[in-house]
């Protein structure tokens, strides 16, 4: 896996401005729900107030300011012009909601410890943190989440459900107790649980007794991306490594294009496009291109993991084991609305080095696996290796 690659190329094309987008996920529904969080963004805190609008920002921004103007909620009238926009990952946040997400980024969160995806019309658990008040309760990865608080969530958006969970707009805060309905194959009950204010790294490093190191990412919040290179640079010289990115819904782009930069000499990471002009990531140079690397990945491996997957797979660093990933690769961006809302809309779609694009196709695993994943992905870094 080493030798020149064709991907790499003179690192003067305009990148910076698109470490100030977002590509936002299913992501919010973890920061409501307890998952790790943070939105699909790049690392400036205030990229909602500097971004201009543009496409159905400028419609959504005119809805509400003439709303204000009329005395009515320029919130309401913010959401109900992207529902009209048809934007499949468009949201409006309130003020308060948007801090909270910003807070997140940070890898603290208010919540209850369980990561969510919507599936077939329905929000499903994907993950539930260790010791969390959801674990503490009982509530398992693939349990469906039918109702919060009484309101049923079947059909809805996942960021009205977000916010059903947190319970921002009612004032909710951690402490305070939220119903939860699920469903357990025939099994239906309620468990209310006490919402708490959550941390966890989300890097961990583990060795198995073959040598393979394995290096999980929860989710791209800040610093995890150094923390990706701190953990390569420490592992043994000999050991392989498995990139464990199962259930990582995503979060900053920034730190997904450092982790890319632990494996990478420099070079394209991905391309996108805003408003119909294209930009472009690129790698670091003097990431470690020898070392043996497999890149686990499943249908909860969302957006900036995806983007990682693809510039892995593409420029024939790791080999891709798993299951599809979710087939999420649109651009979103964020603008400030007259009441401090936010309005999150899609602008642009990203594409991985060799041209893929992953919106609504997901990536593809260069080797199949389910139910033994990590030890296909075991033998895998191991034959590599040999």
């Amino acid at each position: 896996m080493s030798g020149r690659d064709p991907f790499c190329r003179p690192r003067s094309v305009r990148r910076g401005a698109a470490l100030t987008l977002v590509f936002a996920s299913v992501l919010v529904a973890g920061a409501a729900t307890g998952s790790l969080p943070g939105a699909d963004r790049g690392d400036a805190a205030d990229g909602a107030a500097q971004a201009a609008p543009v496409g159905h920002h400028a419609e959504v921004a005119r809805a509400a300011e003439e709303a204000a103007a009329h005395g009515a909620s320029p919130l309401e009238a913010a959401e109900r012009a992207v529902s009209r926009s048809g934007d499949r990952w468009g949201a409006v946040y309130s003020r308060g909601e948007y801090e909270e997400f910003e807070a997140t980024l940070d890898g603290a969160y208010t919540g209850v410890g369980l990561w969510a995806r919507e599936r077939d019309g329905r929000i499903e658990v994907s993950r539930v943190g260790s010791g969390t008040p959801a674990d503490e309760a009982g509530i398992r990865p693939g349990d469906r989440l039918r109702s919060v608080d009484g309101e049923k969530v079947d059909g809805r958006p996942v960021t009205e459900v977000v916010s059903l969970l947190r319970g921002d707009r009612a004032g909710k805060a951690a402490g305070s107790t939220v119903r939860l309905g699920l469903e357990r194959g025939s099994r239906s009950w309620s468990e209310t649980v006490r919402r708490a204010r959550l941390s966890r790294d989300p890097v961990t490093v583990r060795s198995l007794a073959s040598g393979v190191t394995i290096v999980q990412v929860s989710a791209f919040t800040k610093g995890s991306g150094e923390k990706v290179g701190a953990a390569v640079r420490e592992a043994p010289k000999e050991s392989g490594i498995v990139l464990d990115l199962r259930g990582n819904p995503g979060g900053l782009v920034a730190e997904a294009v450092t982790a890319a930069s632990a494996f990478l000499d420099g070079g394209l990471v991905a391309t996108y496009d805003v408003a119909g002009e294209q930009r472009a990531l690129h790698a670091e140079p003097g990431g470690d291109t020898r070392r043996p690397l497999v890149a686990l990945v499943d249908g909860g491996t969302m957006s900036a993991a995806e983007l990682l997957t693809g510039a892995l797979q593409d420029r024939g660093r790791a080999v891709v084991v798993g299951s599809r990933t979710f087939g999420k690769g649109s651009v979103q961006m964020p603008t400030e609305l007259p009441d401090g809302s936010v309005a999150e809309l899609t602008v642009g779609h990203y594409r991985t080095p060799s041209g893929r694009g992953v919106d609504g196709h997901g990536i593809t695993p260069d080797l199949e696996a389910d139910g033994r994943a990590l030890e296909r992905a075991e033998t895998v870094v191991g034959g590599l290796g040999r």
